[in-house]
Protein backbone atom coordinates (compact mmCIF):
# COMPACT_ATOMS: atom_id res chain seq x y z
CA UNK A 1 0.00 0.00 0.00
CA UNK A 2 1.08 3.63 -0.81
CA UNK A 3 1.39 6.16 2.02
CA UNK A 4 0.79 8.73 0.37
CA UNK A 5 0.22 11.97 2.73
CA UNK A 6 -2.78 14.83 2.63
CA UNK A 7 -0.38 17.05 0.68
CA UNK A 8 -0.06 14.02 -2.10
CA UNK A 9 -4.02 13.97 -2.36
CA UNK A 10 -4.39 16.85 -5.12
CA UNK A 11 -2.36 14.11 -7.05
CA UNK A 12 -5.31 11.81 -6.66
CA UNK A 13 -7.34 11.58 -10.36
CA UNK A 14 -10.51 13.81 -9.59
CA UNK A 15 -13.49 13.33 -11.92
CA UNK A 16 -14.16 17.09 -12.08
CA UNK A 17 -16.67 17.94 -14.87
CA UNK A 18 -16.23 19.40 -17.82
CA UNK A 19 -17.30 22.90 -16.43
CA UNK A 20 -17.09 24.38 -13.14
CA UNK A 21 -14.57 24.50 -10.84
CA UNK A 22 -11.05 22.91 -12.06
CA UNK A 23 -9.51 22.33 -8.60
CA UNK A 24 -11.48 20.70 -5.78
CA UNK A 25 -11.55 21.78 -2.05
CA UNK A 26 -9.96 18.90 -0.38
CA UNK A 27 -10.79 17.63 3.19
CA UNK A 28 -8.81 15.46 4.94
CA UNK A 29 -10.28 12.27 6.88
CA UNK A 30 -9.58 9.85 9.76
CA UNK A 31 -12.00 7.28 10.31
CA UNK A 32 -12.59 7.33 14.31
CA UNK A 33 -14.23 4.78 16.25
CA UNK A 34 -17.36 6.47 16.19
CA UNK A 35 -17.93 6.09 12.47
CA UNK A 36 -18.06 2.52 12.70
CA UNK A 37 -21.45 0.66 12.38
CA UNK A 38 -22.56 -2.92 13.89
CA UNK A 39 -21.01 -4.30 10.02
CA UNK A 40 -17.38 -2.74 11.23
CA UNK A 41 -17.21 0.16 8.22
CA UNK A 42 -17.90 3.90 8.41
CA UNK A 43 -21.90 3.79 8.90
CA UNK A 44 -23.77 5.35 5.38
CA UNK A 45 -24.73 8.37 7.43
CA UNK A 46 -21.78 9.59 8.43
CA UNK A 47 -20.43 9.89 4.50
CA UNK A 48 -24.01 12.07 4.30
CA UNK A 49 -22.12 14.06 7.43
CA UNK A 50 -19.07 14.43 5.95
CA UNK A 51 -19.96 15.52 2.78
CA UNK A 52 -22.05 18.35 4.87
CA UNK A 53 -18.88 19.43 6.31
CA UNK A 54 -16.68 19.61 3.32
CA UNK A 55 -19.54 21.90 1.40
CA UNK A 56 -19.25 24.52 4.70
CA UNK A 57 -15.41 24.06 4.55
CA UNK A 58 -15.37 24.81 0.80
CA UNK A 59 -17.85 27.78 1.54
CA UNK A 60 -15.85 29.25 4.08
CA UNK A 61 -12.61 29.15 2.37
CA UNK A 62 -14.63 31.57 -0.42
CA UNK A 63 -15.84 34.01 2.59
CA UNK A 64 -19.41 32.50 2.99
CA UNK A 65 -20.23 31.82 6.47
CA UNK A 66 -23.64 31.21 8.50
CA UNK A 67 -23.37 34.90 9.88
CA UNK A 68 -23.68 36.19 6.03
CA UNK A 69 -26.10 33.87 5.00
CA UNK A 70 -28.39 35.01 8.12
CA UNK A 71 -27.51 38.86 7.09
CA UNK A 72 -28.45 37.89 3.08
CA UNK A 73 -31.79 36.36 4.94
CA UNK A 74 -30.20 33.09 2.67
CA UNK A 75 -30.44 29.16 3.19
CA UNK A 76 -29.32 26.98 0.54
CA UNK A 77 -31.05 24.12 1.14
CA UNK A 78 -30.91 20.40 -0.19
CA UNK A 79 -33.42 19.94 -3.43
CA UNK A 80 -31.88 16.59 -4.16
CA UNK A 81 -28.82 13.96 -3.19
CA UNK A 82 -27.50 11.89 -5.08
CA UNK A 83 -25.06 9.20 -3.43
CA UNK A 84 -22.91 6.20 -4.51
CA UNK A 85 -21.41 4.01 -2.22
CA UNK A 86 -17.96 2.22 -4.04
CA UNK A 87 -16.44 0.94 -1.47
CA UNK A 88 -16.23 1.01 2.33
CA UNK A 89 -13.89 2.69 5.01
CA UNK A 90 -12.64 1.53 7.81
CA UNK A 91 -11.35 2.79 11.28
CA UNK A 92 -7.91 4.51 10.88
CA UNK A 93 -8.40 4.96 7.29
CA UNK A 94 -6.99 8.25 6.12
CA UNK A 95 -9.39 9.80 3.90
CA UNK A 96 -9.58 13.11 1.87
CA UNK A 97 -13.20 14.43 0.34
CA UNK A 98 -12.71 16.02 -2.65
CA UNK A 99 -15.68 19.04 -3.67
CA UNK A 100 -16.02 21.41 -6.32
CA UNK A 101 -19.15 23.69 -7.58
CA UNK A 102 -20.28 22.39 -10.88
CA UNK A 103 -22.46 25.09 -11.72
CA UNK A 104 -24.43 27.67 -10.53
CA UNK A 105 -27.40 29.75 -11.72
CA UNK A 106 -30.23 32.26 -10.51
CA UNK A 107 -31.64 30.14 -8.10
CA UNK A 108 -29.81 26.87 -7.85
CA UNK A 109 -26.39 25.81 -7.06
CA UNK A 110 -24.70 21.98 -7.69
CA UNK A 111 -21.99 20.36 -6.21
CA UNK A 112 -20.23 17.15 -6.20
CA UNK A 113 -18.35 15.29 -4.13
CA UNK A 114 -15.73 12.08 -4.36
CA UNK A 115 -14.08 10.43 -1.44
CA UNK A 116 -10.87 8.85 -1.95
CA UNK A 117 -8.74 6.89 0.97
CA UNK A 118 -5.20 8.53 0.29
CA UNK A 119 -3.14 4.96 0.95
CA UNK A 120 -4.03 3.20 -2.28
CA UNK A 121 -6.35 6.28 -4.11
CA UNK A 122 -9.28 4.24 -4.45
CA UNK A 123 -12.42 5.99 -4.63
CA UNK A 124 -15.46 4.81 -1.80
CA UNK A 125 -18.38 7.72 -2.54
CA UNK A 126 -19.57 10.06 -4.29
CA UNK A 127 -22.16 12.66 -4.88
CA UNK A 128 -23.99 15.14 -6.77
CA UNK A 129 -25.92 17.59 -4.41
CA UNK A 130 -28.68 20.14 -6.20
CA UNK A 131 -29.49 23.20 -3.49
CA UNK A 132 -31.71 25.55 -4.08
CA UNK A 133 -31.71 29.27 -2.70
CA UNK A 134 -34.37 30.02 -0.09
CA UNK A 135 -35.21 32.96 2.49
CA UNK A 136 -33.80 32.04 5.88
CA UNK A 137 -36.92 33.97 7.62
CA UNK A 138 -39.51 31.87 5.40
CA UNK A 139 -38.22 29.00 3.58
CA UNK A 140 -39.58 30.42 0.26
CA UNK A 141 -37.34 29.97 -2.70
CA UNK A 142 -35.79 33.13 -3.85
CA UNK A 143 -33.16 34.71 -6.34
CA UNK A 144 -28.90 33.86 -4.87
CA UNK A 145 -28.04 37.41 -3.85
CA UNK A 146 -25.28 39.34 -5.94
CA UNK A 147 -23.20 38.78 -3.14
CA UNK A 148 -23.68 35.33 -2.74
CA UNK A 149 -23.11 34.63 -6.78
CA UNK A 150 -19.71 36.64 -6.14
CA UNK A 151 -18.68 34.15 -3.76
CA UNK A 152 -19.59 31.34 -5.46
CA UNK A 153 -17.81 33.03 -9.03
CA UNK A 154 -14.34 32.59 -7.24
CA UNK A 155 -14.67 29.20 -7.60
CA UNK A 156 -16.87 28.49 -10.39
CA UNK A 157 -18.32 31.02 -13.09
CA UNK A 158 -22.02 32.04 -13.36
CA UNK A 159 -23.02 29.99 -17.01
Amino acid sequence: MDNRSVADADSLNWRLPEQGQRQPFLLPITVSSDAIDHYGHVNNAVYLKWLEEAGWAHLHQLGITLERYKAWDVAMVVHRHELDYVAPAHEGDQLIMATWLERHNRISAFRRFELKRIGDGKTLFKAYSHYVCTTMSKGKARRIPKALTECYDLACPSG
